[in-house]
């Protein structure tokens, strides 16, 4: 390949597609202008406009909700001839003034240790669509460049690498309720934060940070429409999914064939944001880790700070980020153990990620997925 792809986050993993699970036939695929005429002469009912507003051809989905229409038995009916998209989970290759392979938690098969080598796989489907890689990387080195143009212009500008190294120097902090509800505290109050400045705020009102993560949870439950929700596949692959109705939060399972059955409710003001206990931290350090070094979380930091006029600093705002990110995941975990007795050990907070890690990987940026 003529262009640089940086496999770091995927090197030395593993992995596998864990029979029976489906979680990614939840997400619809685009179909590709090269995979088209396949579609259309093959299954020409099966290939839809979007519902998105970018629209773009994609698969058809089980009564427009479900899973897609050529999973059965929760095996793919076309497995040889799927879409790129649908080869390329979990991967995801983040585009910013670099490339950048990273990983999906919320596939359960990355957790398992077993399965195929990770970069290879990853370069194997980089060197399949470098033509795409190589015009989207123009497109978005240039959004970048005028991104950091504005932010020189404006005085909010910072060294990213320099923010990233003081978050790898207090991983172990930001597990800690106190920490995050300071660091966010000062996000909010100073002209440039810094974490040398945060100590842990023994008096911090837990009900204000609670209800900060509960609001932001349930923005991302507030659809009707399945395909617009958080998904958690539980152990024994079942797609639960969250809906929310003001305060109400509704747990549904969804079928193979698209239905949903109702599982319970729960009032969200009743969910206690939870702190994890010290095996549950070491697995939260590990994943605000791999965050830190995310280059879509990054754009994502940078796309709300545009989308703000360039108000705060890009310490603040990458800081003050990371903290609601935190706590939106945290508070998840919290509801996870309200239904399912997860906990908020190790296995609670792995389970927690398994079930955020994939909308957190959708949420807007100023680059771009391919």
């Amino acid at each position: 390949m003529d262009i640089e792809v940086d496999y770091s986050d995927v090197a030395g993993k593993k992995a596998d597609c864990p029979e029976g699970c489906g979680m990614c036939c939840l997400c619809q695929p685009e179909v590709l202008p090269e995979e088209r005429a396949f579609f259309r002469t093959k299954y020409p009912k099966m290939m839809v406009k979007s519902k998105c507003a970018d629209q773009h051809f994609a698969l058809a989905m089980k009564k427009g909700r479900g899973s897609c229409v050529f999973l059965n038995g929760r095996k793919c009916d076309i497995y040889q001839n799927r879409t790129t998209y649908c080869r390329q989970f979990p991967y995801h290759f983040y585009i910013s003034d670099r490339i950048k392979v990273e990983l999906d938690l919320s596939c359960r098969g990355v957790w398992t240790g077993k399965g195929n080598d990770a970069e290879e796989e990853a370069r194997a489907l980089a060197q399949a669509s470098e033509r795409r890689l190589t015009m989207t990387l123009k497109e978005a080195s240039s959004v970048y460049k005028e991104f950091y143009s504005i932010c020189k212009e404006t005085g909010v500008m910072c060294d990213v690498s320099q923010l990233r190294m003081s978050v790898s120097e207090n991983l172990k902090n930001f597990t800690n309720l106190a920490y995050i509800a300071k660091a966010m505290d000062l996000s909010l109050e100073e002209p440039k934060m810094s974490l040398e400045r945060v100590t842990a705020d023994s008096k911090f009102d837990l009900k204000d940070l609670t209800e900060a993560a509960m609001e932001a949870s349930l923005g991302s439950m507030g659809s009707n429409d399945p395909l617009n929700v958080p998904v958690y596949c539980d152990p024994k692959y079942n797609w639960n999914m969250f809906m929310a109705n003001g305060n109400t939060i509704e747990l549904t399972v969804m079928d193979d064939d698209g239905d949903l059955h109702h599982k319970g409710f729960v009032d969200a003001r009743d969910i206690e944001l939870k702190e994890p206990d010290e095996n549950g931290k070491k697995v939260l350090a590990d994943y605000i880790s791999i965050l830190n070094g995310r280059d879509s979380f990054l754009g994502n930091v940078f796309y709300m700070m545009d989308e703000l006029g360039y108000e705060d600093d890009m310490a603040n705002s990458y800081y003050g980020a990371l903290c609601a990110t935190i706590i939106d995941l945290l508070w998840r975990a919290s509801l996870l153990d309200h239904f399912f007795g997860t906990g908020m050990g190790a296995e609670g907070m792995k389970e927690a990620i398994i079930f955020y890690d994939m909308d957190r990987l959708d949420a807007p940026t100023i680059g771009a997925f391919v």
